[in-house]
């Protein structure tokens, strides 16, 4: 007698064979949609359900539940996939994504599934909830896409990043600032599950609004939001303001963004800024936009403005919160441009270095090296450190972008991220650089083959109405609608590398900063990367972009699954971190890493201009961005010596992008800030302290760390300056 079935809805009902072969037929469908498999045919599913009906005959329970009954079925597929290969791709969507009842235990207590895989976030309910829901998306993506791409995911040869968000939204964006100046805001981008605001009228509108936007926006992003030439934009809304009233919406700014505490999980805005000093020379001719409408001001008009809320931004951010904590967002992007390297902005520029000396909390988006194509476009990093541009070369409509016509505006930003594992490129190679280069090559396919999935789902969910913020277009104050706010076309997708000093250490025997030959080796083969980079954007009419990727949590994870490889006897020998754990990897989250990007070995105790000559050269080759760290000594350094060293990487070196990072110590009892990673509060005496510092791209408390990261922090070589 066959036993009654529990389904997944609650209701207790009688067995029908039917019921699995309808399922079969209907869900089998997705095979063609993904793998251009056929579905399954009546007879086909037939077959299976009778298999199953029998070992449920076998087996005699009181009662099977829909869970095991699908687990029956997978279980059919895959001992018939030996002679069927398709019912291999059929056991895949026909798969349960999910979790143990354990494992979702274990994120509800605060441990289990990537419990330190994002420092941004902490142990709250939002947060236990995205984690459940993070497993899931997953586990669905990998499933749904050829396995080979998800077994290179798995393996090790790549990494996906952002995984979780793959199927429902792109990675990260830099908006143009004048868009909501212009059409106003519509949080949920359609206008019906929200209210309405028009153009702003008033400045601290503006500014609430601008983060505003930002926190909308990432609902339809996984990555980074920003602004591209914030403090430029909204000048005109200053004018005729007091200083102190100034101050005050640079406040709103700061406290806004780090408070604004609902994003992706329960964490603040991923947000950057970018804050020029003054005008730049491109934007002085352009019409203000404000208010809902075009000129006939131009930029020039507001050179006072802009120095003002730079100004203030510098003295807000300095003080820091209540406590006198850093803000951690949004980060402060400082546009460096020739025109502002003049003695009339050496107060600013001092008082950004002050903030340097003190906290950290500044970034430098140096334009000055030619490669940067200064004065002939516009150019912006985002997220951790990736960078986008636009140019009358590559953007037929740039100038009607520049000059907002009839709502034309700039989309930079990225769709998706997917990093090499260069380490493993040197284990293979065994010496030859042909093979090296050919395995990069081949790598970078499964990158694209990876990009072209995504571009089905991101096809499906525009078509779909899923990204209604970065799609909505508002109508103007004179009823005209205008564009989109996001113009897809103008995305990117990043191919990222990882571990690039490790790579050289197997091939060459020496690491990046030990020998001149393993530098050469370096750039030797990111050029040819990029040549084909270049070929393959050609070829697939896709816009691509080569970048050091971030690797917050990828560094680790490639070292932990190359000691899980047949690699582990060369990896050994090249990863870094508490080397006692070699021999010890039960698990993900082990203090062991591969170095950052292009970095070299953050322990390297090498003078800065030689850490500086070598890793210029970088730069110029990487388009999609590259970031260069100091990492500063606990004692408090001296801001015109800072500034004379900022101006020394802007004006002779390659160096695109730079920050300066001083670690910090946060008293929980007297709520004091002091530098250097300390164990108890020189204040007060309490061992009730947090240490900060910057992971990759931004500060966080360390206690979010990996492992694999807070013994990079551990190990990371501190200069005096």
């Amino acid at each position: 007698m066959l036993p009654k079935v529990r389904t997944s809805d609650g209701f207790m009902i009688d067995w029908n064979k039917d019921k699995i072969i309808e399922q079969l037929i209907k869900e089998s469908s997705l095979a063609k949609q993904f793998f251009d498999v056929a579905p399954m045919t009546k007879k086909e599913a037939g077959m299976v359900a009778h298999i199953v009906e029998n070992r449920v005959i076998a087996m005699n329970p009181p009662f099977v539940s829909s869970p095991m009954v699908r687990e029956l079925v997978n279980n059919t597929l895959l001992e018939l996939s030996a002679s069927e290969p398709d019912f291999l791709i059929y056991r895949n969507v026909m798969t349960r994504v999910g979790t143990p009842v354990y494992d979702a235990y274990k994120i509800d207590v605060g441990d289990g599934f990537e419990r330190n895989e994002n420092a941004n976030l902490q142990n709250n309910p939002e947060t236990i909830h995205k984690k459940k829901a993070d497993l899931m998306s997953k586990e669905q993506y990998l499933l749904l896409m050829p396995p080979e791409l998800a077994n290179a995911h798995h393996g090790g040869d790549i990494h996906i990043h952002t995984l979780e968000y793959f199927g429902s939204r792109p990675f990260c964006m830099d908006h143009d600032l004048r868009y909501f100046l212009y059409y106003g805001f519509i949080a949920d981008g359609l206008g019906y599950k929200s209210s309405v605001a028009g153009p702003p009228q008033h400045a601290s509108v503006a500014v609430l609004q601008s983060v505003k936007a930002l926190a909308a926006s990432q609902t339809n992003f996984s990555g980074g939001q920003g602004f591209m030439n914030y403090t430029v934009f909204l000048a005109p809304y200053l004018r005729g303001l007091p200083y102190d009233a100034v101050k005050q919406l640079a406040q709103m700014v700061f406290f806004e963004c780090t408070q604004t505490y609902i994003a992706r999980g329960g964490q603040p805005v991923f947000s950057s800024l970018q804050i020029p000093m003054g005008v730049p020379d491109i934007w002085k001719n352009v019409p203000v936009v404000m208010k809902g409408r075009i000129g006939p001001d131009t930029y020039s008009s507001y050179e006072d403005e802009v120095r003002t809320f730079y100004k203030a931004i510098q003295d807000v951010s300095i003080n820091g919160d209540f406590w006198g904590k850093p803000f951690n967002f949004p980060k402060q992007e400082n546009y460096v441009s020739p025109e502002f390297f003049k003695s009339e902005y050496d107060d600013l520029w001092l008082l950004a270095h002050a903030n340097v000396a003190k906290n950290g909390s500044q970034y430098f988006d140096n334009m000055i090296p030619e490669y940067r194509g200064y004065g002939n476009g516009v150019a912006c990093y985002q997220c951790c450190a990736y960078n986008f541009s636009s140019n009358p070369e590559n953007d037929e409509h740039f100038a009607e972008k520049l000059n907002f016509v009839d709502g034309a505006h700039f989309s930079m930003g990225g769709w998706q991220v997917a990093s090499i594992n260069m380490p493993r490129l040197a284990y293979r190679a065994n010496g030859d650089y042909d093979k090296l280069l050919e395995y990069a090559q081949e790598n970078m396919r499964k990158c694209i083959d990876v990009f072209k999935v995504k571009k089905m789902w991101m096809d499906a969910a525009i078509k779909n109405g899923t990204l209604p913020f970065a799609t909505q277009r508002p109508r103007d104050i004179n009823g005209k609608q205008g564009p989109p706010l996001v113009d897809f076309s103008e995305l990117v997708y990043v191919i990222g590398v990882v571990g690039i000093n490790e790579m050289v250490q197997h091939f060459t025997t020496k690491q990046l900063h030990e020998s001149a030959d393993a530098v050469k080796l370096a750039v030797r083969l990111l050029i040819d990367m990029e040549k084909y980079r270049k070929g393959l954007q050609m070829k697939t009419g896709m816009k691509l972009s080569l970048a050091r990727t971030p690797a917050e949590s990828t560094a680790q994870t490639f070292a932990v699954q190359d000691l899980m490889s047949e690699f582990k006897p060369m990896a050994r020998n090249t990863i870094k971190g508490d080397l006692t754990y070699l021999d010890k990897v039960n698990g993900r989250d082990i203090p062991l890493y591969y170095t950052n990007g292009t970095h070299i070995n953050v322990s390297a105790n090498i003078p800065l201009a030689q850490k500086m000559d070598i890793e210029q050269k970088f730069f110029p080759i990487l388009s999609g961005g590259n970031i260069f760290q100091v990492w500063m000594g606990e004692n408090n350094s001296d801001p015109e010596g800072l500034y004379k060293l900022t101006k020394k990487i802007v004006n002779n070196s390659q160096i695109g992008y730079f920050a300066y990072t001083r670690d910090l110590t946060i008293c929980s009892d007297c709520n004091s800030t002091s530098g250097g990673l300390l164990d108890s509060c020189p204040t007060c005496g309490s061992k009730n302290v947090k240490n900060w510092s910057r992971i990759t791209g931004y500060y966080s408390d360390i206690s979010g760390w990996n492992k694999g990261k807070r013994e990079e922090l551990l190990a990371r070589y501190r200069m005096k300056l």
